[in-house]
């Protein structure tokens, strides 16, 4: 049987009437909570599992708290796991105030992010001020109480105390922000904030240590033994040093290498070398010497010290050593045409027994005129005259147009021309009226203008050149055999390069360029300098030059949770907090490796540091204690001599 017409189950107005009362109730009982939407970031659509999420929004609602006492929940309890919290607390929201101030906003989100923006979505978190707590939406009810006057009026949110992994949390509102800036697994990059490029200098002398030769490279050592030499005969001279390098292959320890630190001065017969200490044996290595007193081939560099060992070295430095013969050096006239017309020695070098290499630089010329309009036919000009347009910046370097009149109308204004040469260094027009190119020079009485609305990058042709020795072994000049076309008139910033090469095989076989490697201590700094290789043929103490750090300075301030970026691993973290003063970056959901010495660049804030070291122990999390663990069974089981388990 129907029901009673006569007899409302609930009308419109008092359905209102009801809501407006709980809203009410709700702002007089009620505590600001602060809902925050959880929006996926990836999922995995075979088994529908969310991989990681963020939280990035948050809204102000007020909410009733049905259970305080403890917050209703089970209490924490200890397992074997660790602490486990099982707070919980259930909240009532008003319907009709999150389906008015929240969904809306929710409901313009990607669908990919929030599928569901009517109602309050499980997992969705509730700050909680008054424990400045953070809770995970378990369950939503939405029929309690149950269709009062035929309709529902609020949501029940059972909550329970929010486990954190790996979320992105970052609602801009600092007391909840700063709840997670602490939790999960955070790793350290010791960044490097100011690098100063180190500095050295060389010593040259003669009679002196040329090579090393590792015999025997003996075992078992378990630190560098001693190196030690006999000293030279002559009482003026110097006893050489260097120190021992080991390796590790298979367990078992030995010498790798033996490097110079002072080759010595004053050997007239081979010195014995005695290896001692380090705990190992068998280790034995001759030398040779270089014993010429007089001649190109007489003096080596024997000595290198550090005079400044810089700063921001995370990964070992090049050194490299000026030659003992300097090469020789030119320079390039270009002419109006773009092509070259001479070639000046500067510097004819030494030492040359053949004729060396010489590479002239490509041409590229950048703002060349390619499609250009007339503003102004001007008046008085003749056919096939040219005109010359000039760019903004010829004083900089930029070089003139040209322009030839190919017809007229019957007051001389221009109405056909074409492009002769098309210049360098041109910009493209924005305004006709105030922002075009005059031409100079000419018959005419009114000036032709002319617009241009495109430039263009041109390649011109290499040159070629022969480069001719002299009977006193220097480069006395270079012949032309080619040249070229399409460079930039003399002088210009980006005039052709000229290069004379001065490598072994067109220099006298008595000089030898020195090699040396650097050692970077634990403070990022070149400590010392290993002599590889002394050379020889030296007339005055050469030039040392330490290759730069890889930032100079560190700029910019890494902002919490934005995303960094490794700029030679291609490693990705997203940072939780940033020390101008320590330069230490703690990160964390990190993907790949960041490696020491690459820069890395802030997403948001495109900070700019290079990397001193990266540690990936969570050394912040007090409850983590795998190092301590492991050191414990190793002292329990040693697995380096046999497995303790027995052989199968």
């Amino acid at each position: 049987m129907a029901l009673n017409p006569f007899f409302l189950q609930g009308s419109s107005s008092e359905q209102r009437l009801v809501q407006s009362l709980i809203n009410e109730q709700l702002r007089m009982y009620g505590v600001e909570v602060t809902y925050i939407p959880r929006k996926l970031i990836n999922v995995d659509n075979i088994f529908t599992e969310v991989e990681s999420s963020k939280f990035d929004d948050n809204y102000s609602i007020e909410a009733y708290v049905n259970t305080y006492e403890g917050y209703a929940g089970g209490g924490d309890i200890l397992t074997k796991f660790g602490m486990s919290l099982k707070d919980e607390v259930t909240l009532t929201i008003s319907k009709e105030r999150f389906e008015d101030f929240i969904s809306p906003f929710l409901a313009a989100e990607p669908d990919s992010e929030v599928p569901l923006s009517t109602r309050p979505r499980e997992g969705d978190l509730i700050y909680f001020p008054l424990g400045q707590r953070l809770f995970e939406v378990k369950f939503v009810e939405h029929e309690d109480p149950f269709y009062q006057l035929g309709k529902n009026y609020v949501y029940q949110l059972k909550c329970e105390l929010f486990e954190y992994e790996d979320e992105v949390i970052d609602t801009s509102i600092s007391d909840i922000d700063r709840q997670v800036e602490e939790e999960g697994y955070i790793t350290t990059l010791r960044m490097i904030g100011v690098g100063v490029t180190a500095e050295a200098s060389a010593l040259i002398n003669t009679g002196y240590i040329r090579e090393i030769f590792l015999n025997n490279d003996g075992s078992g050592f378990t630190s560098p033994p001693l190196i030690t030499f006999e000293d030279p005969l002559d009482n003026t001279g110097t006893t050489a040093t260097a120190v021992g390098v080991l390796t590790t292959k298979g367990g078992i320890t030995s010498l790798k290498e033996i490097l110079i630190t002072n080759a010595g001065a004053g050997y007239t017969t081979i010195p014995n070398i005695l290896i001692q200490g380090g705990g190992g044996t068998g280790a034995a290595a001759t030398c040779s010497i270089n014993t010429a007193i007089v001649g190109l081939g007489s003096t080596g560099v024997t000595a290198i010290t550090v005079d400044s060992g810089g700063a921001g070295y995370p990964l070992v430095p090049t050194v490299t050593i000026a030659r003992p013969d300097p090469g020789a050096t030119a320079t390039a006239t270009v002419g109006a045409s773009g092509t070259i017309t001479e070639f000046t020695i500067t510097s004819g070098g030494q030492a040359y027994v053949a004729a060396p290499t010489v590479t002239i630089s490509t041409p590229t010329r950048s703002g060349v005129l390619d499609s250009i309009r007339s503003v102004n036919a001007g008046s008085g000009y003749q056919v096939n005259e040219t005109v010359r347009l000039v760019p903004n910046n010829v004083s900089m370097g930029g070089t003139e147009a040209i322009i030839r009149i190919d017809s007229v109308n019957g007051s001389g204004g221009v109405t056909g021309f074409t492009t002769v040469y098309g210049g360098y260094e041109f910009e493209v027009s924005s305004n006709p009226s105030n922002d075009f190119y005059e031409a100079r020079g000419g018959s005419g009485s009114d000036n032709f203008r002319l617009m241009v609305d495109s430039v263009q990058t041109v390649t011109g042709t290499t040159a070629t050149g022969t480069a001719v020795v002299s009977a006193g072994s220097t480069i006395s000049s270079i012949t032309i055999t080619n040249p070229g076309s399409g460079y930039t008139k003399s002088p210009h910033a980006d005039a052709p390069t000229v290069t004379i090469s001065n490598e072994n095989q067109f220099k006298n076989p008595g000089a030898v360029q020195a090699t040396a490697v650097a050692i970077v201590n634990s403070s990022d700094q070149v400590s010392a300098i290993r002599i590889t290789n002394p050379g020889s043929g030296y007339l005055s103490n050469p030039t040392v030059t330490i290759s730069n750090p890889t930032t100079i300075v560190g700029i910019g301030t890494y902002q919490f949770n934005e995303v960094i970026t490794g700029s030679d691993s291609g490693a990705t973290a997203r940072v939780k907090s940033w020390d101008d003063r320590s330069n230490v970056l703690k990160i964390s959901y990190v993907s790949g490796t960041f490696r020491e010495g690459e820069n890395v660049v802030g997403s948001a804030s495109s900070a700019t540091y290079s990397v001193s070291s990266y540690s990936a122990d969570d050394t912040y999390d007090k409850y983590t204690e795998n190092d301590e663990i492991e050191s414990e069974a190793d002292d329990i089981l040693d697995f380096t001599e046999s497995n303790p388990f027995g052989v199968y």
